[in-house]
């Protein structure tokens, strides 16, 4: 399940704790189409949804994943700790620190970072 919260003035979808792991191309799209559908600019995902594969990035999942909003012009928020990760990846360590630096992709902690990041701006801006 999935809720619409606007976060100043920016329409935010999202996702919740529980449900299925997104991690196959198909996932994102429903997610993506879902977001598109309500009118958000941004999707939250928290941490414990994405697949261990994700944070691997050999894999190339979380490229793909990332693509997807990418391509669709919709930004993605994962929430979470994700420090277990990024100790064991000096990779992943950059890739996190490249995406917060850009407005399309964000690792963050909490919420009230994402409230903090929100502030004054949208995707489109």
């Amino acid at each position: 399940m999935s809720t619409l919260q606007t976060i100043h003035d920016v329409p935010v979808l999202m996702c919740a704790s529980e449900g299925e792991t997104i991690l196959a191309e198909r996932d994102v799209l429903d997610l993506v189409g879902n977001a598109s559908y309500q009118g958000a600019q941004w999707v939250v995902v928290p941490v414990g949804r994405l697949g261990e594969e994700f944070f691997q990035l050999h894999t190339r999942v979380a490229g793909e994943i990332v693509q997807k909003f990418v391509n669709y012009r919709m930004g993605l928020v994962v929430l979470g700790d994700i420090s277990r990760h990024t100790a064991a990846s000096s990779a992943l360590r950059d890739f996190v620190r490249e995406c917060n630096r850009g407005r399309q992709t964000w690792f963050l902690t909490d919420v009230g970072e994402l409230r903090d990041r929100l502030k004054g701006q949208s995707i489109s801006s």
